[in-house]
């Protein structure tokens, strides 16, 4: 707390500075009132002592395709070390890719970092590993644009001039909605496999086609895909299912061949479906991308792992939160990524609220006690996106809902009294007692 409120006060700083007169633009390509102002504040800042400073990549892309960017990011001439001392509201971050990260009031981050050059910067005749293990080579903006993955990625733009820079043709690609590498595709995808996941990414959430030699290349480097960290590439299976477009991007997976590699068992699912399964598949992730929609943006990640476990098992088994088959899914889809033990056993509760929701109680059951469970809430997204795919038990979603709203305890709440429960069920076992009293 108080290092965040240092920087905060910090960040006050830069609100006192007077803004710099605007230019003579008649029409800017981008209006200005589309600009996030602190990422503006963050480019005087550093164009003050004289380092260059833009607005860079997907923040500019999705202006230009009239989205609204979730951030913005400043790529500048200012080594990570420079920044720091330009900014005290600044951390640095990464030793793979160093950033600096500037803070405003409320958390808030623009995440600036130094122009970058190829690390292999002769490409004509490519040698051995192509895989980046580090990515600090310090180099010019246009170097910087040159080394990034995608052309319609590799924009920059100067908000005093009102231009987009463009040293890559990533405009006209914007222009025909196109996914094209900046340079040989096969070449990028080895330098960071991770980059055939972003592009599918693209592909379906901005509803452009993906150049011919790009997604060849593709094709060949899935097998590269093992090579990333696997939080990594967890992540980006996750955001491919956060983005709106989670049912293209899957059919994209499937068809370039990355499901075997990413997701075994839903690889071999789809493999040996029926339509009737496959259908199920697909109106699932329909039925995500509906909710995203409908709710301004995607689920806990806990229900995305949830829906894609749950995916796994026929419409008619659904499957217990202690079932060896579980575990196995668990392990074969998680095991290697590093998720959190907490997150993995909010995975299981949510799924195994699935089957009390659709009518299959234990014995002694108490519906008021489930109903202020932690997990709740996000159990219930989950029991909603299945049943409005599928039709499945949607007739017991409406009293679900009601009985859940009529609980009225936070999912916080909840989980505070569920560690404290636990806590004092350890002390009183420790003590000698029984669990269930004398």
């Amino acid at each position: 707390p108080e290092e965040r409120a240092a920087l905060e006060a910090a960040a006050a700083e830069l609100d006192e500075e007077e803004e710099e007169e605007a230019p003579e633009v008649v029409e800017p390509e981008i209006p200005r009132d589309k600009l996030d102002p602190d990422a503006l504040k963050v480019i005087r800042r550093l164009r003050r002592f004289d380092h260059e400073a833009y607005l860079v990549g997907g923040c500019v892309r999705d202006l230009l395709v009239g989205l609204t960017p979730k951030d913005f990011d400043v790529a500048t001439s200012a080594r990570p070390e420079e920044t720091r001392e330009v900014f005290s509201n600044c951390r640095l971050i990464g030793r793979r890719f160093r950033l600096a990260h500037v803070y405003f009031k409320g958390g808030k981050v623009i995440e600036t970092a130094t122009f970058r050059a190829n690390p292999h910067r002769d490409e004509e005749n490519p040698e051995g590993d192509l895989y980046i293990e580090a990515d600090n080579v310090y180099g010019t903006a246009e170097e910087d644009a040159r080394r990034r993955d995608f052309t319609i990625n590799a924009l920059f733009y100067d908000p005093k001039a009102g231009k987009v820079v463009d040293y890559v043709g990533g405009l006209a690609d914007i222009e025909a909605r196109i996914i094209r590498t900046v340079g040989d595709p096969e070449i990028r995808m080895k330098e960071d496999p991770v980059r055939i996941l972003r592009a599918v990414r693209f592909a379906a959430k901005l509803g452009f086609q993906i150049d011919p030699a790009t997604y060849e290349a593709m094709k060949r480097t899935v097998s590269e895909i093992p090579r990333c960290a696997p939080p990594r590439v967890l992540e980006e299976i996750l955001r491919l299912l956060r983005c709106g477009a989670s049912r293209a991007a899957f059919a994209l997976l499937e068809d370039i061949g990355a499901l075997p590699v990413l997701l075994p068992p839903i690889a071999a699912r789809l493999e040996s479906a029926t339509e009737e399964e496959r259908a199920r598949f697909f109106a699932l992730l329909d039925s995500l991308d509906d909710y995203t929609h409908a709710h301004g943006g995607p689920p806990d990640d806990a229900v995305l792992i949830a829906l894609l476990l749950l995916s796994l098992f026929p419409s008619d088994a659904m499957p217990h939160a202690r079932s060896e088959e579980l575990d196995a899914h668990l392990r074969t889809l998680v095991g290697e990524s590093r998720l959190p033990r907490r997150k993995v056993e909010r995975v299981r509760l949510i799924l195994g609220a699935q089957r009390i929701f659709a009518g299959h109680r234990k014995r002694r059951f108490s519906v008021k006690r489930f109903c202020r469970q932690a997990y709740i809430r996000d159990a219930l997204v989950l029991f909603e996106i299945r049943a409005r795919a599928t039709g499945e038990d949607i007739e017991h979603l409406p009293a679900w809902q009601r009985r859940i709203a009529e609980a009225g305890v936070s999912a916080e709440t909840a989980e505070g009294n569920g560690r404290r429960r636990r806590r004092g069920g350890r002390r009183r076992r420790r003590g000698g007692g029984s669990a269930k009293g004398p």
